[in-house]
């Protein structure tokens, strides 16, 4: 879909042949709708002034601005004759960025250029650049950009392939905005910089009390898979030398050992995606779990995908009930973690990237290995795994020496309900949490709603009204065209009339 006069909602008006609509109904006296296109310069060719090879400018790779905080980081700095010839988004400051490809835009990545060297930088192509002509003051932009209702009603905009969907030019050029006068833009950036810090503020301490829970969570299952949470003593005990790098492994109680995983469970590997075979008439098609789909002691369910394999791989893959899935690769942090599978699709399987540990016997509780991977193992995991570009994994020969603290069998129904009681309580406070950060979304949203109604500040008839600035700024542009298409016009000279050998200066 593309889109010229789109409304993303908050009052509207008639897309006008100028692209303004200098009064409406649903707003206050003073305001008019614009389009995007007809208040900023989408993507500018470039500076309003070039840089020097020698001048240090700042660089903005997409991971230097934050998700819905309207934050950068543009202390990278580079040569600009190093970067001149490359094809990257020049930008200056107050210049607005829109990331433009998912799921970037989805998530907010949409800033207003502050605090650049030498005010200019270069950024990632992935960036749409409003440049405002003088009606709208950036910040004001920013602010409207970054709800999410504006954000959501682009997303039917976006074009491209799964993955690589943008939002394309044309929607930004023809989306309406309402403008108030310009000092009201002033006296609204105000009150929503005062309002939305101590928004922030609390955001940031409910954040901060769910870090402390996780941390909370850690440590029980640390402390509970070890014997740390009885009251008795607790003693060295060695463990099967391995070519790993175990560290410094926590006392145990009396009773207790330590085993490499290797010992108590069969662990294996899961299917390689064959995209040649996937039409094979012999082969069936099962669901399989991805790393995606296994989370830090839990499992999303909500997005399983199939796969064609041949029925003997299928029946030798088949999870069953206990198996612990531990992820073997993707970001450093996705090492090792993993939970409980509990049969809740029948005949799934799992990919390459996802180990599964079938404990031998009645050994172990498979709820008492996940915690310990989820612990204890994601920092073993860490040290033993091995990290490439962009990718960290671990193989599989080396988790299989995952050391595992092993309690005596009639102490482990007693100790799982005990760590259960722990966890249950952290998931309660989460959840509470939870409810209070969308408590601070809503909250957001509705300031946002009422400064773009005229509601968050008080109108003054004196100011100048948002239409007579825009009938303004188009009889600016409209000269400047004007005169531009004179200078096209004037023919040029074809014989020199000066003194002999004096041809005309190239133009």
């Amino acid at each position: 879909m593309t889109g010229t006069a789109v409304e993303a909602g908050n009052g509207g008006g008639s897309n006008s042949a100028s692209g303004v609509a200098d009064s409406n109904p649903g707003l206050p006296d003073g305001w008019a709708i614009a389009a995007i296109g007809e208040l900023c310069d989408v993507n500018p060719r470039g500076f309003d002034e070039e840089p020097n090879d020698d001048d240090f400018i700042s660089q903005v790779p997409m991971a230097s601005v934050e998700a819905e905080t309207g934050r950068m980081d543009p202390s990278a700095l580079v040569r600009y004759g190093d970067f001149r010839k490359k094809s990257l988004t020049r930008f200056q400051e107050n210049d607005v960025l829109f990331a433009k490809i998912t799921p970037c835009m989805e998530n907010g990545k949409i800033v207003q250029a502050k605090e650049l060297a030498g005010g200019r930088a270069l950024g990632s192509t992935e960036f749409h650049v409003l440049r405002s002509r003088g009606a709208l003051l950036p910040e004001y932009l920013t602010h409207y950009l970054l709800q999410r209702r504006v954000r959501k009603t682009a997303e039917p905009y976006m074009s491209g392939a799964v993955g690589q969907r943008r939002v394309p030019r044309p929607y930004l050029e023809g989306l309406q905005i309402p403008v108030p006068p310009l000092a009201e833009q002033r006296r609204i950036v105000a009150r929503l910089d005062e309002q939305l810090a101590h928004v922030e503020a609390g955001e940031a301490s409910v954040q901060t009390a769910l870090g402390k829970c996780e941390s909370f969570v850690e440590q029980i299952l640390a402390l509970g898979t070890s014997g740390g949470l009885s009251h008795t003593d607790r003693f060295p005990t060695d463990i099967s030398p391995a070519d790993s790098d175990d560290g410094e492994l926590p006392d145990l109680p009396a009773g207790w050992n330590w085993r490499r995983l290797g010992e108590i469970a069969a662990v294996v590997g899961g299917i390689t995606k064959d995209s040649k075979k996937q039409s094979d008439p012999d082969y069936i098609e099962v669901p399989y779990l991805r790393v995606a789909n296994v989370q830090r002691s839990r499992l999303t369910l909500d997005r399983v995908e199939t796969i064609r394999v041949p029925p003997a791989k299928a029946k030798s893959l088949r999870l069953a009930p206990g198996d612990v899935l531990l992820n073997e690769g993707g970001d450093r942090d996705k090492l090792g973690r993993g939970w409980v599978w509990e049969g809740q699709i029948d005949d799934c399987i799992h990919q390459n990237h996802v180990f599964r540990a079938r404990v031998i016997g009645d050994v172990l509780s498979p709820l008492l290995l996940a915690w310990h991977a989820n612990s204890f193992g994601k920092a073993w995991c860490d040290r033993n795994g091995k990290q490439t570009v962009n990718l960290a994994s671990i193989s599989l020969r080396k988790i299989k020496l995952l050391p595992v603290p092993v309690p005596p069998r009639d102490e482990q129904d007693d100790l799982v309900k005990l760590i259960e009681n722990y966890v249950e309580q952290a998931e309660a406070f989460r959840q509470t949490a939870k409810a209070s950060l969308a408590q601070v979304a809503d909250l957001r949203a509705a300031l946002l709603h009422a400064a773009f109604t005229g509601a968050l500040v008080p109108q003054d008839p004196t100011d100048e009204p948002a239409s007579a600035l825009l009938h303004r700024i188009r009889a600016q542009r409209s000269a400047a065209t004007d005169t531009k298409s004179t200078r096209r016009r004037t023919p040029r000279t074809s014989k020199s009339t000066g003194n002999p050998g004096q041809g005309e200066l190239p133009l």
